[in-house]
Parts: C-alpha cells; sequence; structure tokens
C-alpha cells in the first residue's frame, strides 16, 4: 500500500492554507457554539434565571443543529464552502452580539435557538479539505481540521471564563460573548479573501439537483427514507425535553405543534427525494454515477457511537468524576477535560491510520476499541485508584476521537459532488447519538449508560463488517463539456 504523503504543517502556502484556514474556522464556530456554557452561572446571576430556564437553554443550543448539518451540506455542495463558511461565521457573529446584550431570558432562548445553527460549520471544511487534498492525504487532513477545530470547545471553557474575569463585574460574561461574536465577524473577511473552493484549474463539482441527495437505485431510495426517520425523531426527542413532562417550558400544544412540524417536515424530505430520484423507478442509473448509499448509511451509525459518545460523555463526566470520588468540582473539571483533549491528537491519528493502513480495518479496530473502553469505563467505581479511572477515561477517548477521524477518512471518497451532503448527514447522526445517549442517562446510571455506548458500539462494528466497503478505484465526475475525470479515491 501506498504511503502517505507528508503533510508540512508549518507550511500557509497551497493546500496547507486551505486547511489551516479552515480548521481556524471550525475552531470559532466551536468556540461561538459553547460559549455560554463556562459563564451559565453568571448568565443566570445577572438576568436571574430558573434552573429550568437554564436547562432549555442547553437544549436549545442543540435543536437546530441536526436539520442545519443536512441544509449546510446542500448549501456548500451548491455554492462553495468559500461563501458559505464566509456566510455562517458573519450570521454567527451578529447573533453572538446579541445574545451578548440580550436582558431577558426570551432573547437569550431565541439567539441561543439560532446559534445551534453554528454547530453545522463542521460540514463545510470537509468538503473544502476533500477537494484539495488526494485520497492518500485526506484521512490525516480531515482528522486536523476534525481534532483541532472541536477543541474549540475546551478552549471556550477554559479561555472564556478568563476573558470575563478580566472585564469584571456582572456582566463580564457579556463582554466574553461578545468578543467571540467580533472574532467571527472579522475572520468571516479574512476566510472569504484568502479561501478558494479548489486548486487552481480544478473544477468544482455540484450535485445535478438540490433539494435531497441523489441515489442510485431503489434500495438505496428506501434506506435513504429510513435514516432520515432518526434526524427527525432526535429533534422531537428535544421537544419532549421541553414539554410538561420534563422542563415544562412548552404546553402540550406547543409540543404537538413541534412534532407536527417535524413530521410535515420528514414527509416533505421524502416527497422531495422522490422528485429528485424518480429515474430510479423507471431506468437503471448510468455506472459512472452510482455509489452505494449503504457506505453512508453505515458511517451514520459509526458516527453516533463516536462523535454522539463523545458529546454525551463531555457531558456528564465531570459530574460523574464528583459523584463516584466525591471531588471539588474544579478538580473533577481538570480530570475530565482530558476526555476532549484527545481530540488534538486522537482524530488526526485516527485519519492518519485509515490512510497508512486501509479505512475499513482501521474504522473496526477503532469502534472495537471503543466498546471496550467504555466497557471499562462502566466498571469505574469508589474503590478504584483515581490515576487508574482517569487513565482509563482517555484510553476510551483515543478510540472514540480517532474513530471519528477514520470516519471521515472515508467521508469525501463516496462521491465528490455530494460530499457536502453526505458529510451533512453523517455529521447529524453524531447529534443524534448524542441526544440518544444523554436520554438514556436520564434513565439509568452513569455505569448503564456506559454500557449502553459498549453495545451500540458492537452492534455498529457488526453493521461494518457486513455492510462497509473499503474505497477503491476512483471516483467518476463529469465535467460541464460532458468531459469525464477520473478522481483517485483508493
Amino acid at each position: 500500500m501506498e504511503t502517505p504523503a507528508k503533510l508540512h504543517l508549518f507550511s500557509f502556502k497551497g493546500r496547507m492554507r486551505v486547511l489551516h484556514l479552515n480548521w481556524v474556522a471550525f475552531f470559532i464556530t466551536f468556540v461561538i457554539w459553547f460559549n455560554h456554557a463556562p459563564l451559565l452561572a453568571s448568565i443566570r446571576d445577572t438576568l436571574h434565571l430558573t434552573d429550568q430556564e437554564i436547562g432549555a437553554l442547553l437544549i436549545l443550543n442543540v435543536a437546530l443543529t441536526i436539520p442545519a448539518r443536512i441544509l449546510i451540506g446542500m448549501l456548500v455542495d451548491s455554492h462553495g464552502p468559500r461563501l458559505v463558511y464566509t456566510a455562517l461565521l458573519a450570521v454567527s457573529g451578529v447573533l453572538c452580539l446579541l445574545f451578548a446584550v440580550a436582558d431577558s431570558f426570551e432573547m437569550l432562548a431565541l439567539t441561543r435557538f439560532l446559534l445551534g445553527f453554528v454547530g453545522a460549520g463542521f460540514v463545510i471544511g470537509i468538503r473544502a479539505i476533500g477537494e484539495w487534498f488526494p485520497a492518500r492525504q485526506v484521512g490525516l487532513a480531515e482528522g486536523i481540521y476534525g481534532g483541532w477545530g472541536n477543541f474549540g470547545a475546551a478552549a471556550a471553557a477554559v479561555g472564556l471564563p478568563t476573558v470575563a474575569l478580566m472585564f469584571g463585574g456582572a456582566d463580564g460574561w457579556r463582554y466574553a460573548v461578545g468578543a467571540t461574536g467580533l472574532v467571527a465577524l472579522v475572520y468571516a473577511g479574512i476566510y472569504y479573501r484568502w479561501a478558494r473552493n479548489t486548486p487552481k484549474g480544478s473544477t468544482y463539482f455540484k450535485p445535478k439537483k438540490t433539494g435531497a441527495i441523489e441515489v442510485s437505485d431503489k434500495t438505496d431510495f428506501f434506506l435513504h427514507a429510513l435514516m432520515q426517520v432518526p434526524l427527525y425523531l432526535a429533534p422531537g426527542l428535544l421537544a419532549w425535553k421541553l414539554g410538561p413532562g420534563y422542563l415544562a417550558l412548552l404546553s402540550p400544544l406547543g409540543v404537538a405543534l413541534a412534532y407536527g412540524v417535524l413530521g410535515a417536515f420528514y414527509i416533505y424530505q421524502i416527497f422531495r427525494s422522490y422528485q429528485i430520484n424518480r429515474q430510479v423507478f423507471t431506468a437503471p442509473v448510468a455506472k459512472i454515477h452510482r455509489y452505494h448509499f449503504k457506505q453512508v448509511a453505515v458511517l451514520n451509525l459509526a458516527y453516533l457511537v463516536t462523535f454522539g459518545s463523545e458529546l454525551a460523555v463531555i457531558s456528564m463526566l465531570p459530574l460523574f468524576f464528583m459523584d463516584t470520588f466525591g471531588l471539588s468540582q474544579i478538580v473533577a473539571g481538570i480530570l475530565a477535560a482530558g476526555f476532549a483533549c484527545m481530540n488534538l491528537f486522537a482524530r488526526p491519528g485516527g485519519g492518519m491510520l485509515s490512510d497508512r493502513f486501509g479505512r475499513k480495518r482501521v474504522l473496526m479496530v477503532l469502534i472495537g476499541g471503543l466498546g471496550f473502553g467504555f466497557l471499562a469505563m462502566s466498571q469505574i467505581d469508589q474503590g478504584w485508584w483515581v490515576p487508574l479511572a482517569v487513565l482509563v477515561s482517555m484510553f476510551c477517548s483515543f478510540f472514540v476521537q480517532a474513530g471519528a477521524g477514520a470516519v471521515f477518512s472515508m467521508v469525501p471518497l463516496i462521491k465528490r459532488r455530494l460530499t457536502g451532503q453526505i458529510a451533512g448527514m453523517v455529521g447529524a447522526y453524531g447529534n443524534v447519538g448524542a441526544v440518544v445517549f444523554l436520554t438514556v442517562l436520564s434513565f439509568v446510571s452513569p455505569h448503564v449508560f456506559f454500557l449502553v455506548i459498549a453495545g451500540t458500539a458492537v452492534l455498529v462494528l457488526i453493521g461494518i463488517y457486513l455492510f462497509l466497503n473499503e474505497p477503491e478505484g476512483h471516483m467518476v465526475e463529469v465535467l460541464p463539456d460532458g468531459t469525464v475525470q477520473m478522481i483517485d479515491a483508493g
């Protein structure tokens, strides 16, 4: 197997400039997405919020992210990363400023809900990196993009309270949040000035039709319809959490309306998919345009158990360490931060291993390690030595983050012109996983929660073995003049 060429990380020319521009953009979007979390105590005290209202802000922050990743995937395939990332950064910057000056819960809730859209920024860079890096390097490049960008959440947790303290007073949180908005606005201009969709002389392939992903046959059409269901059930679960049975911030009528809207959007999406793909019911798709949607379906589930478990565990691990070992909030937070910090190294590592040793093989090993890691975490109790518990959590984290990197080493190699939409769907399943696992945690103990993730990993591992094909050969795209272009996927 060909050895991947080295990436010159300290170069800012050519494709490396594109990599740096995109991971910084992703980093900023994650800082924005989680800029409220470390400042919630100050926000609560300033605006006299209840615990229910704080809980609502946390839910609203992720409510839009699932549909946003699907929509952003369509937009980036149609309009290119340069324009879409610029627009997302600029709009998010304005919303940050509005959140910073909010003087009521209603204003906080509205702007936080809309800021959930920034969580879709990840999808844009996946297509951008895929355009600039060859197959032998794309796993490592996507891993660096995802791992370094994801670190924005940890940077927000560490840095923003310090910024708030520098300004001091009850409004310190406003300056900290507002500063992230200003950074996003400035960087939107930088990104637009320097980013490019493709290398000079290359064609940016766009979908033939927009509004739903293209599929290759009838079986893929129905599989796509099935895989859409969790993308609507997860927001429905969030609506239930806001309803009378949980936070009681939505009336029964409000919850029913939310369910109705989600159901209507699902029906419309399937109808739109049929409009775009009706030809698969009457004639076979030309061989050069075919791809296997089962590849996407399996990667959806793999990202559900990798990134989904990451988001869920990051949310609960500090409290788990506090309750299990009687640690202070500060110490527990520092020890739990190791789980997120592994992103800097493990996600690029997963991509690099995929480039070097085979994408399916590496993904299977990493998902298996993830399952074993969560099985080990399920055994942690107060009788454990604390450093050993931290080491086990970081061992598990390596496989979680590296597995996510391995998933996205494959996404750009399925169908080039659909990469944004595929990345959007796979990315959305990460958020679905977080919603599902955190909902499970609300009903069971942390030990059972870890076991559920481990069991899910076993099922996903079986799916990978049975249904996932190793990318090989070439992706085929057709230039506007009818010329066929072969893009290496092996």
